[in-house]
């Protein structure tokens, strides 16, 4: 990971495919690109929590108040444009600071390249350096490959919200999942 100051992580990968990739956190003019993709994903709706898509005006203040609240908000860049995104965003309370909520989406045009791997690397060694004690995330059960990367990675099933979520006329579990640093 290159890295003038520490926690300012940028990591540059080769896909499994070939294609060079960025890890950077996001920016400002980064908005346009991210939206762009969300709402091609939201149309998809299978494996993102959100129904609408922010303004770019929302999206730019989104990432500016992550960068202020010490939060992790990651672009995933090829070819000069952010394809997807990885978060970590704090317990606002105090009692909370030490444990972060994951999020992650790629585009269709991410997807397949085998970017799990270095997403979860970038996420846990982002977490370790700004000191979190826990990384939680939610996986619809359904989605057997990310829930395999994340146990993968060491995280481990906390709880599970039975027919949480109904999509494509079905019901799905909800599975809560958490790394421990310690």
């Amino acid at each position: 990971m290159n890295q003038a100051d520490p926690k300012k992580l940028i990591l540059e990968v080769r896909a499994k495919d070939g294609t060079n990739v960025i890890l950077r956190p996001a920016e400002k003019n980064d908005a346009h690109d991210i939206i762009s993709n969300v709402e091609d994903i939201i149309q998809e709706g299978k494996y993102i929590q959100k129904e609408r898509v922010r303004t770019i005006e929302e999206e730019q203040n989104f990432i500016q108040e992550m960068i202020d609240k010490d939060n992790m908000y990651t672009a995933i860049v090829i070819d000069g444009k952010v394809v997807g995104i990885a978060r970590l965003v704090r317990g606002d309370l105090k009692m909370k600071r030490h444990t972060a909520l994951f999020r992650t989406w790629l585009s269709k045009e991410a997807q397949g390249k085998g970017l799990g791997n270095s997403i979860m690397d970038y996420t846990i060694h982002w977490g370790k350096i700004h000191e979190l004690h826990k990384i939680c995330l939610t996986v619809f059960a359904s989605n057997k490959v990310a829930k395999h990367l994340y146990e993968k990675f060491g995280f481990v099933t906390e709880g599970i919200q039975r027919e949480q979520v109904y999509i494509d006329g079905k019901f799905d579990d909800e599975v809560f999942m958490a790394y421990f640093y310690n």
